[in-house]
């Protein structure tokens, strides 16, 4: 069975070095297909909603209800997680009892310009899965600074960080074997 990977990238700009640490990763685990989740469409959240969910909403619920684990990719914005992330995990997580989220192992990883990387925004992320019911790998932890040779010429990690990721993305693909149901 290939397991399915809803990635969840937390930058909304289509060259960021999020969205490419999101591509190269899922080139670490090919026996996993992953997919990037579209969350910049959705609307901002409003309990009012619930009964009648915009169809960006049903989409971003069905894709992470049909994945068998979810990879969230995180920038850090003022020491946490950009807005667009905590929307898009509030929409799937209601109404209360009917969260697409419940269940889903997960894997939190970022990549920044800073010394402390995306720190603080994942510690922050892992708060929000452990309410949302989300077992999460917890080691190796993973804060990838943005340096030269992060990425080769053709989008791939470049051959420093290629084995520690390499390794980690195995790691996050027994854990998903371990906590996906079937």
């Amino acid at each position: 069975m290939t397991h399915q990977i809803a990635v969840v990238v937390g930058s909304l700009r289509r060259d960021s070095f999020i969205r490419r640490l999101a591509t190269a990763l899922a080139k670490l685990a090919p026996e996993f297909s992953f997919k990037q989740v579209e969350i910049g469409d959705l609307p901002l959240y409003n309990h009012g909603d619930n009964a009648d969910p915009a169809a960006p909403v049903k989409r971003l619920k069905s894709e992470i209800k049909s994945a068998q684990g979810v990879l969230f990719v995180t920038p850090e914005y003022n020491r946490s997680i950009p807005g667009v992330l905590k929307n898009a995990i509030d929409h799937a997580s209601r109404p209360y009892g009917q969260s697409a989220w419940a269940g889903k192992p997960a894997g939190v990883i970022g990549v920044s310009p800073g010394a402390i990387s995306t720190a603080v925004a994942q510690q922050h992320l892992r708060n929000i899965l452990a309410y949302l019911d989300m077992p999460t790998l917890g080691q190796p932890e993973a804060f990838v600074r943005v340096s030269d040779g992060l990425f080769d010429k053709d989008g791939n990690m470049g051959a420093d960080s290629s084995k520690f990721l390499g390794q980690r993305m195995q790691r996050y693909v027994a854990w998903v074997k371990l906590h996906s149901p079937g």
